[in-house]
């Protein structure tokens, strides 16, 4: 499942929701209310553009056959119980207040749910915070989540591939996050092939 949520951060989402279609794995995608708004602003450049037509837009330009949305109240999804297999889940962007909720243990939607989900089953959850300056509670819930068994992985490019556009950045925190998820996809040269 891959979760967005009101941080910036939408083009890593799309990169990492094209790689998984482009991988043939089935996704449920969620975003929250916050979450399509920053994809209508950020993969369009349009504040007034509907949330929930962004989101489809957004889907059916980086999703792939095996893609569907969830609303984010949607407790009837497989991710909100332990009993359907998920193999990941990744929130991405992953907001402050819902690292936050999800370090409490508190499950106001179907992205925190499936969270915490992952959390108590011990399977792959990846948070994907982009947020800076961070304060001593942000650190102190990331630390949380960490403990938790959660893979935590800012969105920070890095630049020893050497980048020559924004999408190499991308394409960077991307193959971090799927890598850090179990999934196999090398969207940058591995360190030293250059």
């Amino acid at each position: 499942m891959l979760g967005l949520t009101g941080a910036s951060g939408a083009p890593y989402a799309a990169r990492v929701l094209r790689a998984l279609g482009e991988a043939g794995a089935a996704v449920g995608v969620v975003a929250s209310r916050a979450g399509r708004q920053v994809i209508a602003l950020e993969c369009y450049g349009d504040r007034g553009l509907d949330p929930d037509g962004a989101l489809e837009r957004f889907v059916a330009e980086h999703g792939g056959p095996d893609v569907r949305v969830h609303a984010e109240s949607d407790y009837s999804a497989p991710y909100a119980s332990g009993s359907a297999h998920t193999d990941a889940v990744i929130v991405c962007p992953c907001s402050m207040a819902s690292i936050g909720s999800i370090a409490a243990g508190v499950e106001s939607n179907l992205i925190h749910r499936a969270a915490a989900v992952q959390l108590k089953e011990g399977r792959r959850l990846v948070v994907v915070p982009r947020e800076t300056p961070l304060s001593e509670i942000h650190l102190e819930n990331l630390l949380r989540l960490k403990r938790a068994g959660a893979a935590v992985v800012p969105a920070m490019p890095g630049f020893y591939h050497l980048p020559e556009s924004i999408s190499d950045m991308v394409d960077f925190v991307a193959s971090r996050i799927l890598a850090a998820a179990g999934v196999d996809l090398a969207l940058i040269p591995s360190w030293g092939s250059r």
